[in-house]
């Protein structure tokens, strides 16, 4: 039969209960019982003594049979419970006054005798002559004729009639109150256990109902405070559990959600890539078989623009493939910075005159905004020289003609902000969302030539730096990031292998 964990732990503590209220009970009645005998065999310790004294049971002859039945006619009036019996030296039994046969043993052992004559603690039980195992409580003294041990006088104190009287049910009102209390008792505990029970599996079976319903798309679900308070200092072992549990959900439900979002930007890139890679090389394609099929109708011009074109296309499927290869060695952990200290100043003036052939075919004007001294940086200068070539050919081809875009270099204590700003149309706020994860649309075309941007992210986070996006009135799309002055602060924020 299946059993709940509150059930199972409400059975043993039910049997735990019982046992220990049954061993109560055999401890109180046995506790009951020796304390009757102490206080019986205590009150009558003497009665031995003061019958030996005031009564002659032997002489020199022997045993006074007459005596002896006249002593114990006069003890069972005075207490029915009492048994005479007399010893010899060696604990003989010579004389009684018992009913015939009722006597079964012929002798009795001394050592209780003697301890009680030595005065050790009672209760001291010793042989029943009525009964070849039990032992009751008794009282002793030896008996003298002549001045010479003659042997012993020996009284049970509570003999058959006693034992007659107890069979019948007679027990003491204290013993049935002790019983019938430590019934109550248990009664109460039971309940109260019950409950306690109760109220302190209730949090786990809460947390059993959440993990039964754990769902791992559902959002994360902020910790209440109180139970993360307590899930560190620890005081209570299953708040702690479920607090844990919650903080296992809510990571579970994160790293699930980061593993879909970064599924989906992989379909993206694939499908996004196979569109851009799609293009080119159609082009290239339809090209190579006209100049294959009509080759002996073109004229040298048309033959050479067509090869021209073909080569443009070769030229950015090849560039595809290598900023595609790029991003994944960036990934991938491939690429290790090395640091080295160089001018950034000098590098955007390199830069500028890359791009300046086509600028001036767009019109477009390149200006740099350098702070009066700009110290050197410590980067590493192709990957930074990377960085600065895809910002700059990003915003050239998104820039209309006329246009401007401006390189700002601006010392901030220990660091050196790059702003790089158009004066495009800039990116919309729901294209943000993501922009340095996966290529973006304006209008049908890249706007980070499906790759740019990515890779820009991945170098500057190899450098422990990142890039944003932030908006400054009458500009268009303005990227910044910052590199460290010295190589100590470059150190600090490299990640390390």
């Amino acid at each position: 039969m299946s059993m709940t964990l509150t059930q199972r732990l409400s059975l043993v503590f039910a049997l735990l209960l019982l046992i220990c209220c049954g061993t109560s009970v055999l401890l109180q009645v046995r506790s009951n019982k020796m304390h009757e005998l102490e206080v019986v065999q205590g009150l009558s310790r003497d009665l031995a003594q003061h019958i030996a004294r005031d009564t002659q049971l032997m002489d020199a002859n022997g045993l006074k049979p007459d005596a002896v039945r006249e002593l114990f006619s006069q003890l069972m009036l005075v207490n029915p419970s009492v048994e005479v019996y007399l010893l010899d030296g060696n604990g003989k039994i010579v004389g009684d006054a018992a009913p015939k046969d009722h006597v079964l043993r012929d002798r009795v052992d001394l050592e209780p005798v003697r301890k009680l004559l030595a005065g050790e603690p009672l209760p001291i039980l010793g042989d029943d002559p009525r009964s070849l195992n039990a032992r009751k409580v008794f009282s002793a003294a030896p008996l003298m004729v002549m001045g010479k041990p003659a042997g012993f006088l020996y009284v049970v104190l509570l003999g058959e009639a006693h034992d007659r009287f107890a069979e019948r049910g007679a027990t003491s009102e204290a013993l049935s109150t002790a019983l019938w209390s430590i019934g109550l008792i248990a009664l109460l505990c039971l309940l109260a256990g019950l409950t306690a029970f109760g109220w302190i599996t209730r949090p786990l079976r809460r947390l059993t109902d959440a993990v039964s319903h754990f769902d791992i798309n559902a959002a994360p679900v902020p910790l209440p405070a109180s139970a993360a308070e307590s899930a560190r200092q620890g005081h209570d072992e299953i708040a702690v559990l479920d607090a844990t549990f919650k903080q296992m959900q809510n990571r579970l439900s994160e790293q699930w959600q980061t593993l879909t979002r970064q599924s989906q930007d992989r379909r993206e890139l694939v499908a996004n890539i196979s569109h851009d890679l799609r293009t080119p090389l159609a082009s290239l394609h339809g090209y190579l078989e006209v100049l294959s099929v009509k080759d002996a109708s073109l004229t040298p011009e048309e033959r050479r623009r067509y090869l021209g074109i073909a080569l443009d296309q070769s030229r950015k499927v090849g560039g595809l493939a290598q900023s595609l290869l790029e991003l994944v060695r960036l990934e991938h952990g491939f690429v290790v910075p090395v640091v080295e200290r160089f001018s950034l100043t000098d590098l955007v003036q390199d830069i500028f005159q890359k791009f300046e052939l086509g600028a001036e075919a767009k019109a477009v004007t390149l200006t740099p905004h350098f702070a009066p001294t700009v110290p050197g940086v410590h980067a590493d200068l192709g990957l930074i020289e990377r960085v600065m070539t895809n910002l700059l050919d990003n915003a050239l081809r998104h820039t209309p003609q006329g246009g401007e875009i401006k390189v700002a270099l601006l010392p901030k204590g220990q660091f050196v902000e790059v702003t790089v700003s158009d004066s495009g149309p800039g990116i919309a706020a729901q294209l943000r969302e993501g922009l340095f994860l996966r290529p973006f649309n304006i209008g049908g075309a890249r706007r980070d030539g499906g790759l740019g941007l990515r890779i820009v992210h991945q170098i500057l986070q190899l450098h422990g730096h990142r890039i944003e996006l932030i908006d400054v009135p009458g500009q268009g799309a303005t990227f910044q990031f910052a590199l460290p002055v010295d190589q100590e602060a470059a150190e600090r924020v490299l990640p390390r292998e």
